[in-house]
């Protein structure tokens, strides 16, 4: 089977302080495939270079062909859609609003099927449609993200820290809709600093430590591998 993305000797550099040394690792489809380390890892900062919003040297590969240097617009129409750490939903637009801009590159006839999907996966959001996105809690600002990004029919999902500064009971309901979104059709790669919660939703797993792929293989092996146990989840 193809790799939907492969990245091959990535690195970034900001100045003279170099961020990823030539990592290289594959996302295959269907699947989910997280990439977990400490803060510093050069986790966001891969997810940057691959959708094209940073500089990097390398190659990056999605759908076969390569998209280095390819404008980070343009890989959306192609089927990579970003949602980055932070949530960057427009504050001063409605929660219907946000979400029609995430169709924006669209011109099709399913685009109000798809809208009926986001609504169901996340309801709390139905309820809202007319709220700005600024008044929304830090949960649902982070479910009115996803939404939107899903609303470009992404054929792979880059997912930036989605648990980030929620309760842990929200947090739960994140990772169920990010299974849910998996098992109807969606490719995920996601960076996440709660490597257990991560480990359990996730195919495949690399661990990035200063930059470099420290290891890599199926999630279940790595999470109970005694290196990755003691260094990302607490226990020994």
């Amino acid at each position: 089977m193809t790799p939907l993305l492969e990245v091959n000797s990535l690195s970034v550099a900001y100045g003279a302080i170099k961020a990823l040394h030539g990592i290289s690792f594959k996302v295959m489809p269907g699947e989910v495939c997280t990439l977990i380390g400490c803060n510093g890892a050069g986790k966001s900062t891969t997810l940057r270079a691959i959708s094209g919003m940073i500089k990097s040297s390398g190659e990056v590969k999605f759908a076969g062909e390569s998209i280095s240097g390819v404008s980070p617009h343009t890989l959306v129409r192609r089927g990579l859609c970003h949602c980055p750490e932070g949530r960057g939903v427009f504050a001063n637009m409605s929660v219907s609003e946000n979400l029609d801009l995430g169709a924006f590159t669209r011109h099709d006839a399913d685009i109000p099927k798809d809208r009926e999907r986001v609504l169901t996966l996340f309801p709390r959001l139905r309820e809202r449609l007319k709220q700005s996105a600024g008044t929304l809690s830090g949960g649902e600002q982070q479910m009115l993200a996803i939404a939107r990004a899903l609303l470009a029919r992404p054929k792979l999902l880059l997912l930036d820290e989605p648990s980030l500064g929620l309760a842990p009971q929200l947090v739960q309901t994140i990772f169920q809709i990010i299974r849910e979104i998996n098992q109807q059709g969606t490719t995920i790669l996601l960076v996440e600093q709660n490597a257990h919660m991560a480990l359990q939703v996730a195919h495949h797993a690399v661990v990035l430590e200063v930059g470099a792929v420290a290891m890599s293989g199926p999630a279940k092996e790595l999470a109970a591998s005694d290196a990755v146990r003691k260094a990302y989840l607490g226990h020994g």
